[in-house]
């Protein structure tokens, strides 16, 4: 049985999201496979001391590119953490809607949560109003989620992207909530790489077949340096006329 244990961190403990261009604060992520972690005596071999180690964190690369006719989003496919591969064919890219979706880095379960609940939102709105939810809109719920939660948070980062009547549009959100709308982005522990490749080869009105070997390019890339990151690609590629899904073995 697999328990999990999430406690505070001190301002010391952080990662970089080049993305969002700031300093995130995000809770480890102490596995216990078969007991509960005992604060009195811990694990054999780890004294914590008061200074919190880093047991387990979980690891993805995951990119989103807006592109002149929709947007392209990919993550790799192994599921880590810390240096236990749990699996290596987790999906971590989600449709929300006919022409929304959401691409992850972070917990499996919480994505999923996430994904779910915002397509329901997203459903419900087109039964009452007749017509389709924006990419800013479906942002925004998701963000109310992860602001609500803000207490005992979703351990995720998340990329929303897709097509209305404004055109292709990408929004990259924090644990917190944070929405902040961009052209291309990365997340996760490979982020550091993918934002590189990213930087050095993104260009405006790109089409999403050249958006799609850019995403292949950078999670290769992230893929060849982080231990955390492999296994594969999924995808999503997302035009007027809807979604797209493609998968990617190594």
């Amino acid at each position: 049985m697999l328990s999990m244990h999430i406690l505070d961190m001190s301002l010391n403990d952080a990662f970089f999201s080049p993305s969002l261009g700031k300093i995130l604060i995000i809770p480890v992520l102490f596995i216990s496979l078969g007991r509960a972690f005992s604060y009195k005596n811990g694990w054999e071999g780890c004294a914590l001391n008061n200074q919190f180690q880093y047991l387990a964190i979980p690891g993805a690369t995951t990119v989103g590119i807006t592109c002149s006719d929709g947007v392209v989003l990919a993550s790799e496919k192994r599921v880590s953490y810390g240096n236990f591969v749990m699996s290596r064919a987790g999906k971590k890219v989600f449709r929300i809607s006919e022409h929304i979706g959401a691409a992850c880095a972070g917990l499996v379960s919480d994505m999923q949560i996430l994904a779910r609940e915002v397509g329901v939102y997203a459903s419900l709105f087109k039964m009452e109003s007749g017509r389709p939810m924006s990419v800013k809109a479906a942002a925004k719920v998701m963000s109310n989620l992860l602001f609500n939660s803000r207490l005992l948070p979703f351990i995720t980062e998340t990329i929303i992207g897709g097509v209305d009547d404004e055109g292709p549009a990408l929004y990259v959100l924090d644990i917190m909530g944070s929405t902040i709308p961009d052209k291309y982005a990365a997340v996760g522990s490979g982020a550091e790489i993918a934002i590189g490749v990213l930087e050095e080869s993104y260009k405006d009105g790109m089409t999403v077949k050249e958006g799609r070997e850019l995403a292949i390019k950078a999670i290769k890339s992230a893929i060849s340096r982080d231990a955390m990151s492999g296994d594969g690609i999924d995808l999503l590629v997302i035009t007027k006329n809807g979604i797209s899904e493609e998968s990617i073995k190594f």
